[in-house]
């Protein structure tokens, strides 16, 4: 005989299961009265978990909690006569289930589970409310309830916003909740001579990502100045010394000699630039140093590196 797991090893080796399609037939009476079965176009990968979410989509109940519905699976052995009733996990594939069984064989159903009712007082979420209660299971947790909260309102705001706290109003004491904590748990804990409810409050130390500033801080030495740079530097120093040396000429002595200087500075640069062997992109021990400064090389060589 074949198991489960070799006949869906062998499907997924021939075809990926993404894209094979079928068709299940799920019983949802728990849902509505009104509703006798929902016929879901599901793959082979897709979980029971998934199933569930989709019905409850189809039939606008977001305000439902996912947990509290689990499917079930009956086989039948018509030669025995014979019925068997499975508790499916959330993880198990109903596609995968059904092949392994002629057709008409096996009948998926949708079940609940136990839960209880929660009161959350929820106005930070709608000024207009009060307080909301929900049927949850004993396994939902902080951030699936305020997510429950959330669809409610058909709001598009992200979990992380809001935090869950447990309030006294007798002894005038609040907890904040953990997002992995249950609250339906910590209901069970509270004495009936205690006032305690739930509360939904904003993070206020929550910063949206795109809000979010990054303030870089470099460690990097400062850039080396070229040799370029340093003649003129240092000929435009020499100069402003030799000018002060001399008395103050007129306005038109001024601008003669700022001219001549600069066009004896520019000859000098030009001068030196063709004696210098500079090589941009060559090694740092190829470019000769003067004074133990850096060479202009080295600065390009300090970007390339």
């Amino acid at each position: 005989m074949y198991r489960v797991a070799d006949y869906q090893n062998f499907v997924l080796d021939v075809v990926p299961a993404s894209y094979v399609h079928t068709t299940i037939k799920v019983y949802a009476k728990c849902l509505r009265p009104d509703i006798e079965y929902k016929t879901l176009s599901i793959t082979f990968q897709t979980t029971c978990k998934e199933v569930v979410g989709t019905l409850l989509g189809k039939y606008k109940m977001k305000h439902r909690d996912p947990k509290l519905f689990y499917l079930s699976m009956e086989v039948t052995v018509r030669k025995a006569g014979v019925r068997t009733h499975l508790a499916l996990d959330e993880e198990a594939r109903p596609a995968v289930l059904q092949s392994c069984h002629p057709r008409g064989d096996s009948k998926f159903s949708l079940q609940t589970r136990r839960g209880g009712l929660v009161k959350v007082h929820d106005s930070v979420l709608n000024s207009n409310s009060q307080y909301k209660s929900l049927l949850i299971s004993a396994r939902t947790t902080v951030d699936e309830l305020i997510s429950l909260l959330l669809n409610c309102y058909n709001s598009k705001e992200r979990v992380e916003q809001f935090s869950l706290y447990e309030v006294n109003t007798d002894k005038e004491q609040q907890r904040k909740l953990h997002p992995d904590d249950r609250p339906l748990q910590v209901q069970q804990t509270w004495l009936p001579s205690h006032k305690c409810h739930f509360l939904v409050r904003r993070n206020p130390d929550y910063l949206p990502l795109s809000r979010r500033k990054i303030f870089w801080v470099s460690d990097l030495p400062p850039l080396p100045q070229s040799r370029l740079f340093q003649s003129a530097t240092q000929l435009t120093q020499m100069s402003k010394s030799q000018n002060s040396l001399v008395a103050s000429p007129s306005k038109k002595e001024e601008t003669k000699t700022k001219t001549a200087a600069l066009a004896s500075s520019k000859d000098c640069i030009v001068s030196k630039s063709k004696n210098a062997d500079l090589k941009v992109f060559g090694s740092s021990s190829q470019i000769s140093t003067k004074n133990g400064s850096n060479s202009y090389a080295d600065y390009e060589n300090y970007f390339y590196i």
